[in-house]
């Protein structure tokens, strides 16, 4: 585990880890780190390319090459089952909020881990929140994709998020106008 901040503007790489073992891999652009205490601020352009080493559990994005379409800037906390993710358009406009509950990630030197849970929530611009993926997490839990204690945290860490939603807390509002071609990515 690396406890260093990764640099403003360096590379890293997102790995999503199933079962002990790589399952997907991409690079994201550091935008901020305030360290492991902190948050980490990271951002996916469309077209970032896409890697799925061979894994007994087919990944579901595993028929795509690259990241298309939209562009993510993803906040993550240590300890946090879930990132929040923001969407752009093509041309940089904010598409939606989007709470993404995996576990929580794990710092190495040149990036970090985690596994994706299924289930997350949708908050489109200027509209109510909405969840999304719900009726995957039974199969997901019957298949071994998640473990029961994951689908346990998950759905603790859903409700605490959906609590900050309906109370309009969150922390994450320092990036409300935050924007890819504000000059803010990079060194």
């Amino acid at each position: 585990m690396a406890d260093a901040p990764f640099s403003r503007g360096s590379d890293l790489v997102m790995r999503e880890v199933l079962h002990g073992a790589l399952w997907a891999h991409w690079p994201e652009r550091v935008v901020a780190d305030d360290g492991p205490d902190g948050v980490l601020a990271t951002f996916q352009a469309s077209g970032t390319p896409l890697s799925f080493p061979p894994h007994a559990t087919p990944h579901p994005w595993g028929h795509l090459d690259a990241w298309q379409g939209t562009s993510v800037l993803k906040l993550r906390r240590s300890g946090d089952w879930y990132a929040v993710w923001k969407f752009f358009d093509a041309d940089g406009a904010h598409l939606s909020w989007y709470v993404n509950f995996e576990t929580p990630y794990v710092r190495q030197a040149d990036g970090i881990d985690v596994n994706d849970l299924q289930l997350d929530i949708v908050v489109p611009a200027g509209e109510a929140w909405r969840w999304k993926d719900v009726e995957h997490l039974a199969p997901s839990l019957a298949s071994g994709r998640i473990t029961q204690d994951e689908l346990l945290a998950v759905l603790a860490a859903a409700a605490d998020v959906a609590a900050l939603l309906d109370d309009d807390v969150r922390w994450w509002a320092p990036w409300d106008d935050w924007t890819p071609v504000d000059g803010r990515i990079g060194s």
